[in-house]
Protein backbone atom coordinates (compact mmCIF):
# COMPACT_ATOMS: atom_id res chain seq x y z
CA UNK A 1 0.00 0.00 0.00
CA UNK A 2 1.16 3.59 -0.34
CA UNK A 3 -0.04 6.21 0.91
CA UNK A 4 -4.20 6.24 1.59
CA UNK A 5 -5.67 4.69 -1.50
CA UNK A 6 -9.57 4.38 -2.18
CA UNK A 7 -10.16 1.66 -0.59
CA UNK A 8 -6.91 0.52 -0.16
CA UNK A 9 -5.78 -2.87 -1.18
CA UNK A 10 -4.88 -4.77 1.47
CA UNK A 11 -4.01 -8.38 0.73
CA UNK A 12 -3.24 -10.43 -2.69
CA UNK A 13 -3.56 -14.37 -2.08
CA UNK A 14 -3.89 -17.30 -3.48
CA UNK A 15 -6.42 -19.91 -2.54
CA UNK A 16 -4.31 -22.79 -0.95
CA UNK A 17 -5.14 -26.64 -1.29
CA UNK A 18 -5.70 -27.00 2.20
CA UNK A 19 -8.16 -24.34 2.17
CA UNK A 20 -10.80 -25.98 -0.21
CA UNK A 21 -13.26 -28.52 1.39
CA UNK A 22 -15.02 -31.44 0.15
CA UNK A 23 -17.20 -29.23 -2.17
CA UNK A 24 -14.24 -28.48 -3.93
CA UNK A 25 -14.43 -24.77 -3.01
CA UNK A 26 -12.53 -22.81 -0.61
CA UNK A 27 -14.12 -23.08 2.98
CA UNK A 28 -15.61 -20.45 4.97
CA UNK A 29 -12.78 -20.64 7.82
CA UNK A 30 -10.26 -19.29 5.09
CA UNK A 31 -12.31 -16.26 3.84
CA UNK A 32 -12.24 -15.28 7.45
CA UNK A 33 -8.57 -15.98 7.37
CA UNK A 34 -7.99 -13.85 4.77
CA UNK A 35 -9.82 -10.80 5.75
CA UNK A 36 -7.91 -11.22 9.15
CA UNK A 37 -5.06 -10.84 7.10
CA UNK A 38 -6.02 -7.92 5.08
CA UNK A 39 -7.31 -6.72 8.47
CA UNK A 40 -3.50 -6.74 9.85
CA UNK A 41 -2.22 -4.71 7.18
CA UNK A 42 -4.96 -2.27 7.48
CA UNK A 43 -4.03 -2.05 10.68
CA UNK A 44 -0.50 -1.38 9.83
CA UNK A 45 -1.08 1.25 7.41
CA UNK A 46 -2.27 3.81 10.30
CA UNK A 47 0.06 2.36 13.06
CA UNK A 48 -2.32 -0.17 14.88
CA UNK A 49 -0.17 -2.93 13.83
CA UNK A 50 1.90 -5.95 15.68
CA UNK A 51 4.58 -3.27 16.39
CA UNK A 52 2.12 -0.66 18.13
CA UNK A 53 0.96 -3.50 20.58
CA UNK A 54 4.10 -4.94 21.80
CA UNK A 55 5.10 -1.28 22.00
CA UNK A 56 1.94 -0.09 24.32
CA UNK A 57 0.24 -2.94 25.37
CA UNK A 58 -2.51 -1.98 23.77
CA UNK A 59 -4.40 -3.45 20.70
CA UNK A 60 -7.67 -4.20 18.80
CA UNK A 61 -10.59 -6.65 18.82
CA UNK A 62 -13.64 -7.14 16.91
CA UNK A 63 -16.66 -7.21 18.52
CA UNK A 64 -19.10 -7.91 15.90
CA UNK A 65 -18.76 -9.63 11.72
CA UNK A 66 -20.85 -10.24 9.37
CA UNK A 67 -19.69 -11.86 5.89
CA UNK A 68 -21.07 -12.69 2.93
CA UNK A 69 -20.06 -15.09 0.89
CA UNK A 70 -20.73 -14.09 -3.13
CA UNK A 71 -18.89 -16.44 -5.27
CA UNK A 72 -17.37 -19.58 -5.49
CA UNK A 73 -13.20 -19.16 -4.75
CA UNK A 74 -11.81 -22.26 -6.46
CA UNK A 75 -8.65 -24.23 -5.43
CA UNK A 76 -5.52 -21.31 -7.12
CA UNK A 77 -7.62 -18.82 -7.15
CA UNK A 78 -5.27 -15.56 -6.78
CA UNK A 79 -7.87 -13.50 -5.03
CA UNK A 80 -6.90 -9.81 -3.68
CA UNK A 81 -8.86 -7.85 -0.99
CA UNK A 82 -9.65 -4.21 -0.51
CA UNK A 83 -10.52 -2.16 2.60
CA UNK A 84 -12.49 0.86 2.96
CA UNK A 85 -13.26 2.90 6.84
CA UNK A 86 -16.89 3.41 6.91
CA UNK A 87 -16.62 5.26 10.48
CA UNK A 88 -14.41 5.75 13.50
CA UNK A 89 -14.41 7.39 17.36
CA UNK A 90 -12.02 7.55 19.98
CA UNK A 91 -12.45 3.61 20.97
CA UNK A 92 -14.71 1.92 17.52
CA UNK A 93 -13.41 0.78 13.84
CA UNK A 94 -16.26 0.21 11.29
CA UNK A 95 -14.43 -1.05 8.57
CA UNK A 96 -15.21 -3.27 5.28
CA UNK A 97 -13.39 -5.74 3.17
CA UNK A 98 -14.41 -6.47 -0.27
CA UNK A 99 -12.63 -9.92 -1.48
CA UNK A 100 -12.37 -10.20 -5.64
CA UNK A 101 -11.04 -12.91 -8.05
CA UNK A 102 -8.19 -11.59 -10.03
CA UNK A 103 -8.70 -13.48 -13.03
CA UNK A 104 -12.25 -11.95 -13.75
CA UNK A 105 -12.80 -9.14 -11.31
CA UNK A 106 -15.78 -10.97 -9.50
CA UNK A 107 -16.81 -9.93 -6.18
CA UNK A 108 -16.14 -12.69 -4.39
CA UNK A 109 -17.27 -12.30 -0.54
CA UNK A 110 -17.23 -8.80 1.59
CA UNK A 111 -16.79 -9.18 6.09
CA UNK A 112 -17.84 -5.73 7.45
CA UNK A 113 -16.24 -5.45 10.88
CA UNK A 114 -16.66 -3.07 14.50
CA UNK A 115 -13.55 -3.34 16.36
CA UNK A 116 -12.56 -1.75 19.72
CA UNK A 117 -9.19 -0.49 20.55
CA UNK A 118 -8.41 -2.50 24.26
CA UNK A 119 -5.38 -1.59 27.04
CA UNK A 120 -4.49 -5.39 27.83
CA UNK A 121 -3.13 -4.24 30.74
CA UNK A 122 -6.56 -3.76 31.85
CA UNK A 123 -8.73 -5.74 29.42
CA UNK A 124 -10.91 -2.80 28.70
CA UNK A 125 -11.79 -0.66 25.34
CA UNK A 126 -9.51 2.37 25.83
CA UNK A 127 -9.30 5.73 23.37
CA UNK A 128 -7.08 5.69 20.90
CA UNK A 129 -3.95 8.06 20.67
CA UNK A 130 -4.73 10.79 19.00
CA UNK A 131 -2.30 10.46 16.08
CA UNK A 132 -3.88 7.19 15.38
CA UNK A 133 -7.03 9.32 15.43
CA UNK A 134 -5.49 11.56 13.03
CA UNK A 135 -4.53 9.32 10.49
CA UNK A 136 -7.98 7.31 10.50
CA UNK A 137 -9.24 10.70 9.96
CA UNK A 138 -7.11 10.92 7.12
CA UNK A 139 -8.13 7.58 5.80
CA UNK A 140 -11.79 8.41 6.35
CA UNK A 141 -12.09 11.92 4.53
CA UNK A 142 -10.79 9.84 1.09
CA UNK A 143 -12.78 6.91 1.95
CA UNK A 144 -15.85 9.26 2.70
CA UNK A 145 -16.09 9.93 -1.52
CA UNK A 146 -16.24 6.11 -1.92
CA UNK A 147 -19.83 4.63 -2.15
CA UNK A 148 -21.25 3.06 0.66
CA UNK A 149 -20.92 -0.71 0.04
CA UNK A 150 -24.53 -2.07 -0.39
CA UNK A 151 -24.11 -5.36 2.05
CA UNK A 152 -22.83 -2.56 4.99
CA UNK A 153 -25.42 -2.41 7.69
CA UNK A 154 -27.66 -5.41 6.00
CA UNK A 155 -29.30 -7.71 8.80
CA UNK A 156 -30.25 -11.68 8.49
CA UNK A 157 -33.44 -13.02 8.70
CA UNK A 158 -35.96 -14.46 7.20
CA UNK A 159 -38.93 -12.56 6.67
CA UNK A 160 -41.62 -14.33 7.36
CA UNK A 161 -40.70 -17.81 8.14
CA UNK A 162 -42.89 -21.22 8.20
CA UNK A 163 -43.70 -22.46 11.22
CA UNK A 164 -44.81 -25.47 11.96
Amino acid sequence: MTGIETPMETLRETVRPEWTDYNGHMNLAYFVLMFDLATDRFYSEFGLGEDYCKRTGRSTFAVESHTAYLAELLEAAVVRCTTQLLGFDEKRMHYFHRMYRTEDGVLAATMELMAVHVDLGLRKVAPMPDDIQSRLGEIFVAHAALERPPQAGRVMYLGNPVRK
